[in-house]
C-alpha cells in the first residue's frame, strides 16, 4: 500500500472529494485506483472562516511501484508502514510461577492482556471492585457524600481513566506502533471504529465500562485470572529480587515477576515499597484548580462560524504561561462538554478531576489549570510529595465546609483577590456541591500568584477565558504521581529489585490512558522475555 499525507479538503467536502484528491495528487486514472482507507483525519482551524480537514490515506493502485519511483523524495507519498503488532515471545510450556500484575488501570489491563495473549496466564490483582460495582460506589460519594476508600474514582477496575474524558491520544514517541495495538484492542472490546483514524480520539466513561468488562473476559478466556478486592499489602523481597506478594487477607502468592501498575494514588503501597527498600525517588508534578466555562465560548473562539459542526464536535484547548515568578502554568486534562468530579480516595480530603461522556454534550467545558512544582518545593524524603498533596487536600475539605463540597471561586473574584458569594452565568458541575469563598489559601502563594497572572494571559488566546463568572473549583493535586519507582531502561526492572517491573502512571512512566496502556505493553514484553530466557 501507499500512504498519502497532508491531503487537505474543505470541512464540508462531498464524499467523492477524497477519491478525486488522490487521483489529482498521483496523476492516475480512476480505474487505476483500486481502494483507499482513511488512516488519520485531523483539522486545521487556524483560519476560522475556512477550516479544513487534513487526511492521511492508505491506498492501493495498479502501479504502486511505479508511483514510489515517480514520487521519490516526496515525503507525502511513501510506502505504508507495517503497524501490525508482533508478539515478542510465547510460553512454550506451563512450568513457571505465574506473573502477577497489580492494578487494572490501562497499564495493568494491557500488561495482563498481552501476557495472556502470549500464554503466560497472569494473575491480576485489584484492590478495588469490578467496574460496575465500583461505579455504584463512586456515585455514592457524588450523590450521598459516602466515600469508599477502596472503591472510588482512583481505585477499581479500569483505573482512574474510567472516570475521565477517555482521551486516547498522546505525545509519546511510538516507533513500534504500540498505540495502534491499544486502539485495535479497544475496538475489539466495543469502542467506536472512528478511534482508529480521528486525530484526537476519545471514548467517555459509559463506553469504557463495557470495554473494560470485555477485555477482562478476554484475559480470563486466555487463562488469566482477575481478582477484585485483593489488596497487596506487602512484597516478598529476598537478595534484591521479588519472590512473591502478600495480600491483605494473609494469602501469599509466590512469583518471580510482578508488574507494578498501581496508579498515582496508591500512597499506602508507595510507603510499603519504600519500607521494603525498593528504590524510589521524588519527581515533579503539578497542583491547581479546575476551571469551567460555557462550552459555547470555547467553540466560538476555536471554530468561529463553524462552531457546532458535527465533525469538529466540542472544541478543546491547550494553554501554557510562563509566569514572572518562574513558575509554569498550563491547562491539563481538558474535558470538552464535560463535568468536574470528586476524585478523592482518602476520607476528609477533596480532590477534583474532570470527565466527559462520548457525546461531550454537557453545557460546560472544564480543564485543570495547574502550576508545576518540583521536589525542591517539598524537600527531604522521596515520599515527601505525598504529605504535600495531603495537606492541600485536607485544607480544601475544610474550605468546602467539611462535607465533601469542594471550595470554589469565580475567576473574576480570584484575579481581584476577593471572596465570591454568588454564582453567575456559569453553574459548577461538581457533585456533591461547591462552596463559594476565597481560594487564595488553597495553594501555596507562588502558585496563586502565577495563576492570577496566567488567567488574563490565557484570555488573550481564548477570548472569555478570564470572564468574571467562570468558576474555579479546588483542588487538583493528582495530575501525576509524586514519585518515580525507577527502572532499568533495558529490561524495565526496578533498579534494585529483580523481577519487579514498575509501570504506568503510578511508577512515573506514563500520563493518560494511551501512554499508560502502551507502557503496559512494553512491560508485558519485558516480562515475557525475562520468563523465556
Amino acid at each position: 500500500m501507499l500512504r498519502l499525507t497532508d491531503i487537505q479538503l474543505p470541512l464540508d467536502h462531498p464524499d467523492t472529494a477524497i477519491r478525486l484528491a488522490i487521483l489529482k495528487k498521483l496523476g492516475i486514472l480512476d480505474e487505476e485506483l483500486l481502494s483507499f482507507e482513511v488512516f488519520r483525519r485531523s483539522y486545521d482551524a487556524r483560519k476560522k472562516s475556512a477550516i479544513s480537514l487534513i487526511y492521511t490515506l492508505d491506498i492501493v493502485t495498479t502501479k504502486n511501484e511505479q508511483l514510489i519511483t515517480q514520487f521519490h523524495g516526496d515525503k507525502n507519498v511513501t510506502r505504508t508502514p507495517d503497524t501490525n503488532y508482533q508478539f515478542v515471545a510465547h510460553a512454550t510450556n506451563q512450568d513457571f510461577l505465574r506473573p502477577v500484575v497489580i492494578g487494572t488501570g490501562p497499564c495493568g489491563l494491557f500488561a495482563g492482556l498481552l501476557l495472556a495473549q502470549m500464554g503466560f496466564r497472569p494473575i491480576i490483582l485489584e484492590r478495588g471492585k469490578a467496574v460496575r460495582e465500583r461505579t455504584q460506589d463512586t456515585w455514592g460519594l457524588w450523590r450521598k457524600r459516602e466515600l469508599n476508600p477502596e472503591s472510588n474514582v482512583q481505585f477499581g477496575e479500569g483505573g482512574a481513566g474510567t472516570f475521565s474524558d477517555g482521551k486516547l491520544y498522546s505525545q509519546i514517541k511510538d516507533p513500534k506502533h504500540y498505540g495502534r495495538k491499544v486502539l485495535t484492542e479497544f475496538v475489539k472490546a466495543g469502542a467506536p471504529e472512528e478511534i482508529m483514524y480521528v486525530s484526537k480520539p476519545h471514548i467517555g466513561t459509559f463506553r469504557l465500562v463495557k470495554m473494560v468488562e470485555d477485555m477482562r473476559a478476554t484475559i480470563i478466556a486466555l487463562g488469566g485470572e482477575v481478582r477484585f478486592s485483593q489488596k497487596v499489602v506487602d512484597i516478598l523481597r529476598e537478595d534484591e529480587a521479588i519472590r512473591g506478594v502478600i495480600l491483605e487477607n494473609g494469602e501469599q502468592i509466590r512469583t518471580n515477576h510482578v508488574v507494578l501498575a498501581i496508579g498515582h494514588s496508591a500512597r499506602d503501597t508507595f510507603e510499603m515499597l519504600c519500607e521494603r527498600g525498593v528504590y524510589i525517588e521524588a519527581k515533579p508534578f503539578s497542583v491547581g484548580f479546575r476551571v469551567e466555562h460555557p462550552q459555547s465560548i470555547i467553540d466560538r473562539c476555536r471554530f468561529g462560524p463553524s462552531a457546532g459542526h458535527p465533525i469538529l464536535g466540542a472544541a478543546d484547548y491547550k494553554l501554557v504561561h510562563h509566569a514572572s515568578n518562574g513558575r509554569s502554568v498550563y491547562s491539563f486534562c481538558m474535558c470538552p462538554g464535560g463535568t468536574v468530579v470528586a476524585a478523592t480516595s482518602e476520607p476528609n480530603r477533596i480532590v477534583t478531576n474532570g470527565m466527559s461522556q462520548y457525546s461531550r454534550n454537557e453545557r460546560n467545558a472544564n480543564s485543570a489549570i495547574v502550576v508545576g512544582i518540583t521536589p525542591e518545593d517539598y524537600p527531604g524524603h522521596p515520599l515527601a510529595g505525598i504529605p504535600f498533596q495531603r495537606a492541600l487536600e485536607s485544607h480544601a475539605y475544610i474550605l468546602g465546609g467539611s462535607n465533601y463540597n469542594a471550595p470554589g471561586q469565580l475567576v473574576g473574584d480570584f484575579i481581584a483577590g476577593r471572596a465570591s458569594s454568588e454564582f453567575g452565568a456559569v453553574q459548577p458541575s461538581y457533585k456533591p456541591g461547591v462552596q463559594l469563598g476565597d481560594l487564595s489559601s488553597a495553594l501555596p502563594d507562588y502558585a496563586i500568584s502565577a495563576m492570577r497572572e496566567a488567567l488574563p494571559a490565557f484570555d488573550k488566546q481564548i477570548r472569555g477565558f478570564a470572564m468574571n463568572d467562570a468558576v474555579l473549583t479546588g483542588v487538583e493535586t493528582r495530575t501525576s504521581s509524586p514519585i518515580r519507582i525507577k527502572r532499568n531502561d533495558i529490561d524495565l526492572q526496578s533498579l534494585n529489585t529483580r523481577g519487579l517491573f514498575p509501570a504506568g502512571e503510578g511508577a512515573g512512566y506514563a500520563g493518560g490512558i494511551l501512554s499508560a496502556a502502551v507502557d503496559g505493553i512494553r512491560v508485558a514484553e519485558a516480562v515475557a522475555l525475562s520468563m523465556t530466557k
